[in-house]
């Protein structure tokens, strides 16, 4: 491993500032010494992207297939190495990594299958009436082209559905975008090998050089986002971190998108028939996905709501003995276990929040806490409930009735998951709660736990701010493209200039709306 930045399909080191990444569990520095990009690297990067687009973007939909498959081969491809290197950066186990491994290699498939169907384009075609009255109507078609080179910076829980080679530069690729991507700090040495695949593959099926760049460092995020070249950006972390790159994007002269995934407490309304029913098994359930991963998922149920009585109290007791009984976990980092620890504190020291169970805080480990919270706090919008403790803890908040429940949805923040835990007799009795939710989230889950994130068609990962800072689209599933594409419209253009999904002929057989009626044969 050389540690360098990925630049126009070669590497590069000029720079002076030199980086390490750490055994997560040990602190021990990896023995790979990384080069943090430059002033000038930062711009050669996005200038190559820019230097790649044109070519990139007008490749046949089957050509860009090609180079997904091929990354997604090259990933599956790694071997013992890679994995254990992945485990020491981030403390998740070898099981973890290769699952997650699986999922990146078929998202990148995924997409290739998107881009084989063809309607990703939108392709539309009115065909001209000259003999129209009282004005000829002329011959307009419209279809989806890529907006331009994509920044892309890393997530830290997830170093590869969410990193290098994850849903961010997946969906910038299907729609012929090149990619930067600012590799994630947490885990750079995972961050090279994968770059190294994407790398092999974009050689493998004659792509264009450029058409993948990555850079390493801390500072270089701002230069990046501010590069006239970048024309979107797709991030996911903290909301301050997500906010701060929002503000850069909208003060660039010219303003840019950025699809930032940032923040979410995923509340879990546990309703009273459902409680009776099954109490004891939901707490159980509960628990596993409130520390599944160390409760390291942006999906992690922070937040749990019930109707006051007794079976909601034997429920509560029951959590607690659940989370109370779990064993400390390795965090991703040391700064993501010190950012856990403030958050629990800053619930130990508010006045309306009471601690139910859950060892101290001690040592290298993070360990699972439960929460009593006042429901003033949440109807009131009190930052202490609204504020994501992103580890293994969640807040449970007691209401009334159903009145004092409405109120507290009311005063919830947008979310990426809400969760109905409920029976039959449940859903007909608080019906009018889905339209509230839909409201509020970008996925509504009955009987489920919303820890896991299906890669597919149908997938919303997403949701209101703060859960996004652009609740039109998704980060997850085979509409996460669409943030990286933009309509252009052709009128009475020769076919010769068009397209080829536009054009009379359909050689491609992609998928068009002609006149109001799907077609994939020729006009």
């Amino acid at each position: 491993m050389s540690g360098s930045n990925f630049i126009g399909g070669a590497r590069s080191a000029a720079g002076s500032v030199r980086l390490h990444s750490f055994d997560a569990r040990t602190g021990e520095a990896l023995p790979v010494i990384f080069t943090q990009a430059t002033v000038e690297e930062v711009d050669a990067a996005a200038d190559a992207a820019e230097q790649a687009f044109p070519a990139f973007n007008r490749l046949a939909p089957e050509r860009r297939a090609q180079f997904l498959d091929a990354i997604a081969e090259q990933l599956d491809n790694l071997g013992e190495p890679f994995i254990a290197t992945a485990c020491r950066e981030t403390a998740l186990p070898a099981t973890r990594i290769q699952g997650e491994r699986s999922r990146t290699s078929n998202q990148l498939r995924l997409f290739a299958q998107v881009l084989r169907r063809g309607d990703f384009l939108g392709a539309r075609i009115d065909r001209a009436q000259p003999q129209r009255q009282p004005l000829p109507r002329p011959d307009l078609r419209q279809y989806r082209t890529g907006v331009g080179p994509v920044a892309v910076f890393g997530a830290s829980n997830f170093p590869l559905a969410f990193s290098t080679a994850g849903g961010d530069t997946a969906a910038a690729l299907a729609a012929g975008c090149p990619v930067v991507m600012k590799a994630h700090s947490g885990h750079m040495a995972t961050a090279e090998y994968v770059g190294e695949a994407i790398e092999r593959a974009a050689r493998a099926t004659g792509m264009p050089a450029g058409v993948f760049n990555m850079i390493y460092g801390a500072g270089v995020g701002e230069q990046l986002v501010k590069h006239p070249a970048i024309q979107a950006v797709g991030f996911t972390g903290s909301l301050k971190g997500g906010r701060a790159l929002c503000d850069l994007a909208a003060a660039r002269p010219q303003p840019i998108p950025v699809f930032a995934e940032m923040s979410s407490i995923n509340p879990v309304l546990v309703l009273p028939g459902a409680l009776q029913a099954r109490g004891e098994q939901v707490a159980a359930e509960l628990a596993a996905s409130v520390v599944l991963g160390c409760g390291q998922f942006c999906t992690n149920p922070g937040l749990v709501i019930g109707i006051a009585g007794p079976v909601f109290t034997a429920f509560v007791t029951a959590l607690g003995a659940r989370l109370a009984d779990q064993p400390g976990q390795s965090m991703l980092n040391a700064g993501t276990l010190r950012s856990y620890g403030q958050g629990v504190q800053r619930l130990l020291e508010h006045p309306q929040v009471q601690h139910l169970a859950g060892p101290a805080q001690a040592g290298n480990l993070a360990y699972a806490q439960l929460f009593k919270a006042d429901a003033s706090l949440l109807i009131d919008g009190d930052a202490v409930l609204q504020d994501e403790v992103f580890g293994p803890t969640t807040v449970v908040v007691e209401v009334a009735d159903e009145a004092q429940l409405r109120q507290a949805l009311a005063g919830l923040h947008g979310q990426l998951t809400a969760t109905l835990i409920a029976e039959p007799a449940d859903l007909e009795q608080f019906a009018t709660l889905v339209p509230m939710l839909e409201r509020k989230v970008g996925r509504l889950l009955v009987n489920g736990y919303p820890t896991g994130v299906e890669v597919s068609d149908a997938m919303v990962h997403g949701g209101p701010y703060p859960a996004t800072s652009d609740a039109r689209g998704t980060s997850v599933g085979s509409l996460a493209i669409d943030r990286f594409l933009r309509p252009v419209c052709y009128q009475n253009c020769p076919d010769a200039l068009l397209p080829q999904a536009l054009r009379d002929a359909n050689p491609l057989g992609l998928l068009r709306l002609v006149d109001g009626v799907y077609d994939r044969g020729h006009l």
